[in-house]
């Protein structure tokens, strides 16, 4: 093996180590170990590996020095991009040159080998480079060897050089008397000193770097025994002593405390650094989340009350700008308090794993833009400080700052009513109303007041503008793209996911209406209308919810869920790509708002000669209201001008208060929302409100359009009038007639088969396009309902297959009532038809044989006929009162109730409107076919003369001697009873104007039964 060049030697010597260190064989001659040296040897020989592309590590490099940037590892970052220059530069044992494939090939490995740079903890450690060895060999003596050297008269003097010379120089001591660095030296000074040491006081470099730089730039007052700065002697200037001194003599208890002197200077700084959120400080201390001043800080100028009296007052203002300072690093996620584990952050999400909500996000958002140009402030007052061209005291910096602090009072205030009393567990949608809330609640607050709190409404509606993004964003997402985005559960409005888009219940249970009440917060159901609704016992307390959205809340479910239900039908829309256009053109909600925002606040910065007309309008305007509000104040004897100035300012933003309050007999009634209403309230009216209600209307007006023409709801709606309240006269009369003519025939008549069978052949011959939809079921009724025959129809129940999503409208529960309705009418239609189609004949054929056979008594004879007349006198009275019941529920209830229901379905907006106006229609009917529980006695009474007209036929068709002829007085003294009950119970409702639709049933009935 002499043959081996030194790389190959390395590289066996290496292979051995690296093979070593993998599988931990330390014994070479081991067999395993040889058989992973020949396997790793022969991967080093005889594979090919690409080379290494530059281009991709330095783009990996480049990539890893942007994210660490991105994670605000600026100490890192420098270290990586430094250190990785160095070495691309830095020659390599056996490569020749700088960022070669060798260079690139080893910074590839080590990127392979990284796990994480970005979240591994880095701290450069100072490398000490190896001094290089001095060659000590006396290279002269080896090339003078053998020669002669003429080393001149002097062989013991030593050679000079200049850079030898020069360093000497450069070895002298510098010494450092004054602040300064530079140094003055004159040649005799230099022969004087010769060989003497310097003392050196400072260099750049020296460990005691920082210790100099302390005892030079500034006095360490924070230290205890700290040395007393020099001052002036004049009186103004030791107050303290004098009043210290003062009780000393007038006090012989009383004993000095050890005090640490400061300036005013300093405490100005230490003001300034604590608003701007440090929390180390000196003067002033944090004692369990609280700032506190320090109790032995004293001026020469000032006594200690004095000066305990102002810092506690900033310590006050500090308190709350460390409070909102936390909340602010709490939501963005950047505390550098390492806290305990126990007291985890009670403003963010109830985990600790979930992100705060975007209405946090949006409110701390807006507070450190306030802060950040807060803080500006007060580096623009410390800077004027170090310079020290103007004298700057702690009053002038207090006065300077005293708008800055008044909005942080009120931001503090803000805070804590609407963020930091909500207890940790409280659900998102309850946090974000109650800020919402306290904002807008604050917003008015503030407004009322009037011109003395412009600067303090100015901020608080910028704060509340960028506050509410999140929720207005949520708004426009599901009202333009039918889409509710609401990963935090934040928003007052939550989607059902159990209940499908194409569910038959999807209007009514999709959606959750979440309305917070002040102790504790209730969940309902918005229902059909969007409307809340509770149980009585909660009527008491004072429900609320986000404020500014309860004027159009209603607007945006129904928008909402209008969007969303025609983002599922099968209508036809524009191609995706025009979509996505229209989308990429189309402004935001929030926008919307904030440009008409502007719009508002510039309407008013018009040309200086308008601006003074305009001044000169408003005075005027604001004169004439005032003595109109004078004049309604002394209506309740209530003589003050300030309150009426007040008035007239108030109501002055109104543009039609001219037209309300110049009336003369106008009324203030105090109990108006409409009365209270201030500027905020306008601006919302007026900027927001018509951008909601714009896209109501258009996403409602384009949902009825698609239900009407592509779903025709209005043909169904059409089809069960139809059918089950007969307005298809014809064809709903062949279907009912077979079944009468089976009861009469005494056939079987209960037979689903048959029945199906009938409607089918009725519905097809004139609308063949329903027939498949309609079907009839039997159902069992209770067996003493049995014993009465007008009863027996109970069993039909009719069924209307409606599609998706008409079956939205007419629902499951619509059906039964409109079957309730069918089956009156279908009793009506049975009593009648009996009547109709009894023949004179049954009762003639039975007096014929009597007339044919021998009677021994003439009497006998008169009495049938008598009998048979008061059969027809009773069946004229039943076919006037059938007929009048008859005319009174089709006419009078149905038509007339119908025409109503086809002009206010032509009118209907959205959705929800279009259901209210169904089931309004569905329950008048209800209520006027007198089917409704509290006028039950009414119907029972009626359904005992439809069972006495059935019972009528009956023995009518059976012949005169097949009953008693007693039966008679019977059957006309319940028809009379019961004829005169309900002439009697309509009457009395008619006169009571209750019911105004049963007079002429009233009137029908009344006149039959004069005739009786």
């Amino acid at each position: 093996m002499a043959h081996w060049s030194t790389f190959e030697k390395e590289t066996e010597r290496e292979t051995k180590r690296l093979v070593s260190c993998l599988t931990g064989i330390q014994d070479e001659d081991e067999q395993n170990f040889q058989l992973a040296l020949k396997f790793t040897c022969s991967n080093f020989r005889f594979h090919r590996y690409l080379d290494v592309d530059s281009h991709k590590v330095q783009r990996s490099i480049r990539g890893i020095y942007e994210k660490l940037m991105v994670h605000s590892d600026l100490s890192k970052a420098e270290s990586w991009m430094r250190l990785t220059e160095e070495f691309l530069n830095s020659p390599l044992p056996n490569t020749d040159g700088t960022k070669t494939n060798v260079h690139f090939s080893v910074l590839s490995l080590l990127l392979l080998l990284s796990g994480s740079p970005s979240n591994t903890s880095f701290t450069e450690r100072h490398r000490v480079k190896d001094a290089e060895a001095e060659d000590s060999f006396d290279w002269g003596k080896y090339l003078t060897e053998g020669e002669d050297v003429d080393i001149g008269p002097y062989p013991d003097t030593p050679e000079w050089s200049e850079e030898e010379s020069e360093d000497d120089d450069s070895q002298q001591p510098i010494s450092r008397e004054d602040s300064g660095i530079q140094l003055d030296r004159t040649p005799q000074e230099d022969q004087d000193n010769g060989n003497k040491a310097v003392p050196v006081t400072w260099t750049v470099g020296e460990p005691d770097a920082r210790s100099w730089l302390e005892q030079h730039v500034v006095t360490p007052y924070w230290v205890s025994h700290a040395p007393r700065f020099p001052h002036s002697l004049h009186l103004h200037s030791n107050l303290l002593n004098v009043w210290d001194q003062h009780l000393y003599n007038t006090d012989p208890l009383y004993l000095p405390e050890e005090k640490a002197f400061v300036t005013e200077t300093q405490v100005i700084r230490e003001t300034l650094w604590l608003l701007s959120g440090v929390k180390k400080h000196f003067i002033f201390q944090h004692h369990d989340g609280k700032v506190c001043v320090r109790n032995n800080v004293v001026v020469t100028h000032l006594t200690s009350n004095c000066l305990r009296s102002v810092l506690e007052h900033i310590a006050v203002y500090g308190q709350a700008v460390f409070m909102l300072q936390r909340f602010i690093d709490e939501v963005t996620g950047h505390s550098s308090e390492p806290g305990p584990p126990s007291s985890g952050s009670s403003y963010g999400s109830k985990k600790g794993s979930d992100p705060p909500f975007r209405t946090y996000q949006a409110f701390v958002w807006a507070l450190n833009k306030y802060f950040t140009s807060f803080k500006e402030e007060l580096t623009t007052i410390e800077r004027e400080l170090i310079r020290n061209d103007d004298t700057v005291t702690l009053c002038a910096v207090l006065e300077r700052l005293s708008s800055h602090l008044a909005q942080i009072k009120v931001l503090h205030r803000v805070f804590c009513t609407g963020v930091a009393e909500v207890p940790p567990e409280t659900p998102n949608v309850v946090r974000a109303s109650h800020l919402l809330n306290t904002l807008y609640k604050a917003i008015i607050e503030y407004d009322s007041v009037g011109e003395a709190s412009e600067q303090t409404v100015a901020l608080l509606f910028s704060l509340w503008t960028e506050t509410v993004r999140p929720y207005l964003e949520i708004v426009d997402e599901w009202i333009v793209h039918g889409h509710l985005f609401d990963p935090a559960k934040e928003f007052i409005i939550q989607r059902n996911k159990d209940v499908p888009v194409n569910h038959r219940d999807f209007w009514h249970a999709t959606y959750t209406l979440y309305s917070v009440s002040e102790t504790n917060e209730e969940k309902m159901n918005d229902a059909a209308s969007g409307s809340s609704g509770g149980d009585p016992g909660s009527s008491n307390r004072q429900l609320t919810m986000v404020s500014f959205l309860k004027p159009v809340l209603k607007q945006i479910i129904m928008a909402g869920k209008s969007m969303q239900l025609l983002k599922n039908l099968d209508c036809k829309e524009a191609e995706p790509s025009q979509r996505s256009s229209r989308d990429a053109e189309r402004k935001s909600l929030y926008t919307l708002f904030l440009e008409s925002v502007q719009s508002r606040l510039c309407s008013h910065e018009e040309s200086p000669t308008d601006a003074v007309t305009e001044q000169q309008a408003t005075r005027r305007s604001l004169v004439k209201m005032h003595s109109i509000m004078a004049r309604h104040l002394e209506i309740d004897d209530v003589h003050d001008p300030l309150l009426a100035i007040n008035f007239a300012r108030l109501y002055l933003e109104q543009s039609d208060f001219h037209e309300r309050f110049s009336g003369g007999d106008f009324i203030v009634d105090r109990s108006s929302q409409s009365v209270t209403c201030q500027t905020f309230e306008l601006t919302l009216r007026s900027c927001l409100y018509p951008h909601i209600q714009r896209r109501y209307i258009e996403c409602c007006g384009n949902l009825m359009t698609t239900l009407k023409k592509d779903y025709k709801i209005l043909e169904f709606l059409q089809a069960m009038r139809n059918y089950f309240l007969l307005e298809a006269g014809d064809t709903m009369y062949d279907f009912y007639t077979s079944i009468f003519d089976k009861v009469q025939e005494k056939e079987s008549w209960q037979q689903l088969s048959f029945l199906n069978v009938q409607l089918q052949e009725a519905v097809r011959q004139r609308h063949p396009e329903d027939s498949s939809r309609l079907s009839v079921f039997l159902e069992n009724i209770d067996a003493s309902r049995k014993k009465h025959p007008v009863n027996n129809l109970e069993v039909l129940t009719l069924s209307y297959k409606v599609p998706w999503p008409v079956d939205i409208v007419i629902s499951s529960e619509c059906q039964k009532i409109y079957n309730q309705v069918f089956l009156l009418l279908l009793q009506i239609k049975w009593a009648k038809y009996s009547l109709d189609t009894i023949r004179f004949s049954d009762l003639t054929s039975a007096t014929v044989k009597l007339d044919g056979a021998v009677c021994e008594e003439v009497k006998i004879r008169e009495s049938v006929n008598q009998q048979i007349h008061r059969m027809c006198l009773l069946r004229v009275k039943l076919m006037h009162f059938v007929n009048s019941l008859h005319n009174y529920i089709m006419t009078r209830i149905l038509h007339s109730t119908g025409l109503e229901f086809q002009h206010q379905v032509q009118e209907a907006k959205d959705l929800d409107q279009l259901i209210k106006i169904h089931y309004r229609y569905l329950a008048t009917i209800h209520d006027r076919c007198l089917l409704r529980e509290k006028v039950s006695f009414v119907k029972e009474a009626i359904m005992k003369v439809l069972n006495l007209v059935l019972i009528f036929s009956d023995r009518w068709q059976a012949g005169f001697g097949a009953w008693r002829i007693e039966s008679i007085d019977k059957m006309e003294s319940d028809f009379k009873n019961c004829h005169m009950f309900l002439v009697t119970i309509l009457n009395k409702a008619v006169c009571r104007g209750s019911f105004p639709h049963l007079e002429s049933l009233a009137l029908s009935l009344m006149a039959g039964f004069e005739q009786c």
